[in-house]
């Protein structure tokens, strides 16, 4: 799948791309993922779900959604003219939910791709996310892929001990490229009120905190394997974002900083290309994976 530019926006910090429209071009994002989408509605966790933090923040949201068939129903005809890349976010509890999840939307002309949450929790393991093994990631894309016949990524879970090897298992059962990093598991607590800032206790960190992370983990992971890394955690700038081009990702995504500053997308789409200018470079394929 090719993109117009390479930067893209991250789920669950842009909604549909609707509620955008009148702050930023849409057509100039190079894709927009939308928010998380389940077979079945979820209503979410309990508020507060979501705290501040030192450069970044916490949230439990919980997958909040009216479920894949509202989505067909209702978001895609209002989404599926929007002049670029339309991905979908897909989550679920159970193999057989992510497979029929990814079925469905595999019916829609315009969407392209769909980007697979992996850090979802087993409900039949005891609440353990897929991602966080092996076995369980490639259970998860082995059914999916079986199902759905479009560009294939695969959203990698940073809670492991080895990224590397999952994102390996991933490409094994026929994903088409991988996306790192999900949200990081934190914790903050209110010492006035002693009780965690969050309604569920913990919740994912993201923001510019955990940036060098996912610096180091697209790092290793675009060593590790053959298909194309997108790469996302705390990009607030363009420079931001080459990093993670040297880094080895082809393409990035923003996520928080679209609650700071909604034009953040088209700012480092520019910003970029100001830098590759500056640098004599002719295109962005000069500068990825240029760190060894």
């Amino acid at each position: 799948m090719s993109l117009k530019n390479p930067v893209m926006t991250a789920s669950g910090t842009f909604g549909y791309g609707l509620e955008f429209q009148d702050l930023v071009p849409l057509d100039g994002i190079g894709g927009i993922i939308v928010k998380g989408t389940t077979l079945h509605p979820r209503e979410g966790n309990d508020y507060p779900r979501m705290a501040e933090t030192a450069s970044g923040m916490l949230n439990c949201v919980g997958l909040q959604n009216n479920g894949v068939d509202y989505f067909c129903e209702h978001i895609y005809p209002q989404i599926k003219d929007i002049d670029t890349r339309m991905i979908v976010n897909v989550s679920g509890s159970t193999v057989e939910d992510y497979a029929e999840c990814a079925a469905r939307i595999d019916a829609l002309e315009m969407i392209p791709a769909i980007e697979l949450n992996i850090s979802c929790p087993n409900v039949r393991q005891g609440g353990m996310a897929f991602g966080t093994t092996c076995e369980g990631a490639a259970s998860v894309v082995k059914a999916v892929r079986e199902r759905y016949h479009k560009t294939l990524i695969v959203k990698l879970s940073p809670n492991v001990t080895s990224i590397a090897d999952i994102a390996r298992a991933c490409e094994a059962e026929g994903a088409d490229s991988v996306s790192l990093i999900n949200t990081l598991m934190g914790m903050s607590i209110d010492i006035e009120r002693r009780r965690s800032r969050l309604s569920i206790g913990t919740g994912g960190l993201s923001g510019p905190a955990v940036k060098p992370v996912a610096v180091r983990m697209v790092w290793q992971v675009a060593k590790a394997v053959q298909i194309p890394v997108v790469g996302l955690g705390g990009i607030m700038t363009a420079e931001d974002a080459i990093e993670f081009f040297m880094a080895g990702a082809t393409a990035i995504e923003i996520g928080t900083a679209n609650f700071i500053n909604p034009h953040v997308t088209i700012d480092v789409r520019d910003g970029i290309n100001d830098w590759l200018d500056r640098h004599g470079c002719l295109s962005l394929k000069e500068i990825i994976g240029c760190v060894s």
